[in-house]
């Protein structure tokens, strides 16, 4: 089975990829934008 991640550069989606990565044969697909949209102003 194919897995898709989004956002598995953020916190929960970080341990989220690493659970399934220790727990099961599947391929994993980890999807980020890898930018921080916060604006302070």
């Amino acid at each position: 089975m194919r897995i898709l991640v989004t956002g598995g550069a953020g916190f929960i989606g970080s341990h989220l990829v690493r659970r399934l990565l220790g727990s099961s044969h599947h391929h994993i697909v980890n999807l980020d934008a890898l930018r921080y949209s916060g604006n302070l102003n």
